[in-house]
């Protein structure tokens, strides 16, 4: 009888095997994990830059079409002394038309005019503003800000009909002086878009303030309320790098803010360069 014999093999790793697997995973491990963290780190700051970006366009978009939608000689720019903000103030036109009959001396004064219904939307809450002439930076007084000088009036009502809206004001009434071309504003509120130091930091912030009212003296961001942000990691000095300039009109130009705001993201920075030509045709 034959007689067969069964031979038992065991099957395992070495120690050498499992150490050398465990140094190639923990390779992998850490190539795959500084890849991971590499591209976590590029999409965090790309996403810092685009946020900043967005910001500031938005920002100085919103900020060009005040400033070009502004009252004539409605512009104003106020720096602290100190450096702790800049501001510049404006009154957006909410329509425009050309008037028929006003009150304007040496007419006498009186409640109703008559303008052209251009399809413009005209009622309570809005002033009448008529040859806003004045500029405070060049002799001192506004004619937009300083009621005292006869040429904004608030509107209390207004009628259309034949293609010819009536105003109505809040009183007897009496314009400083007829415009030219018969030109007559419409606006509610100024704005101002302020560049605000942060105490304590060197970083800048833009808000905008409204419904504050009219100030004789351009006010500052104490006096205006609570304002909305606008945009943030704004670097500027304010008073070695203004983040606002204005170059005033003359007789064969117009006037042109220069909005200069530098912006800081991640350790780099970038700067605008932005003119915005402000239309003075009282």
């Amino acid at each position: 009888m034959i007689q067969l014999k069964h031979s038992s093999r065991q099957v395992g790793f070495t120690l050498v095997e499992m150490v050398t697997v465990i140094l190639i995973l923990g390779i992998l491990v850490i190539g795959v994990s500084s890849f991971v963290i590499f591209g976590t780190r590029i999409f965090v700051e790309s996403s810092s830059i685009d946020q900043v970006l967005g910001q500031s366009r938005f920002a100085v978009e919103r900020m060009t079409r005040d400033i070009r939608n502004s009252v004539p000689n409605s512009v104003r720019i106020r720096t602290d002394n100190s450096g702790n903000f800049q501001c510049i103030e404006l009154l957006p036109i909410e329509a425009s038309s050309s008037y028929l009959t006003l009150p304007i001396y040496p007419n006498a004064s009186a409640l109703t005019g008559t303008i052209v219904d251009n399809n413009i939307s005209v009622g309570n809450g809005l002033f009448a503003i008529v040859y806003p002439l004045a500029n405070e930076s060049i002799t001192g007084v506004n004619d937009v800000y300083q009621a005292s000088r006869n040429k904004r009036f608030a509107v209390q009502s207004a009628s259309s009909s034949a293609n010819i809206i009536t105003l109505t004001f809040g009183g007897s009434v009496q314009f400083a002086e007829q415009s030219p071309i018969k030109r007559i504003y419409f606006a509610a509120q100024p704005v101002s878009y302020c560049f605000e130091s942060i105490a304590g930091s060197a970083e800048v912030i833009l808000n905008r303030y409204s419904n504050y009212g009219y100030i004789v003296s351009q006010p500052v961001p104490l006096t205006m309320g609570s304002g909305v942000l606008m945009a943030e990691n704004i670097t500027n000095n304010l008073l070695l790098e203004p983040a606002i300039k204005v170059t005033e009109q003359n007789l064969m130009t117009n006037s042109i803010v220069h909005l200069e705001p530098r912006f800081s993201v991640n350790g780099e920075t970038f700067k605008y360069q932005h003119q915005v030509q402000v239309t003075n045709v009282p």
